[in-house]
């Protein structure tokens, strides 16, 4: 069970590794923004990748107890967006990442370090 936002961000984080997303980033955004307090975001080398990055981090997170307000962009697949109340996740196409570039944007907020020995386990069955 996910205990924290954070734990939540961490585990999707290592998931989209794991799936060989690339450039894999976490943002705290939590003293900047009420919307969140996480952002995670990844890019999928094909759409295929990109909807199977996001399909295995929701079955991730909603099987560690987070639960999903909404889902956009799924059938696209240039840019998913997964709303877990706490924890963004986009997926991008690696275009749309260039082209929206969420670090430039949110650039105050804190970037944590994904390869850290903050290790969270997952299932992988």
């Amino acid at each position: 069970m996910v205990k924290s936002p954070r734990e939540a961000a961490m585990l999707a984080a290592k998931v989209l590794s794991d799936k060989k997303a690339e450039d894999v980033v976490v943002l705290d955004i939590s003293s900047i923004s009420v919307m969140a307090d996480y952002f995670v975001i990844a890019t999928g080398r094909s759409a295929i990748h990109v909807k199977a990055l996001a399909d295995e981090v929701e079955e991730k997170l909603l099987e560690s107890g987070c639960r999903i307000r909404g889902k956009e962009g799924y059938d696209e697949a240039r840019w998913v967006l997964m709303d877990f109340y706490d924890v963004i996740v986009h997926v991008f196409d690696e275009d749309s990442r260039d082209y929206y570039d969420l670090e430039r944007l949110w650039s105050d907020a804190i970037r944590i370090d994904v390869d850290s020995d903050y290790d969270i386990a997952y299932n992988r069955q």
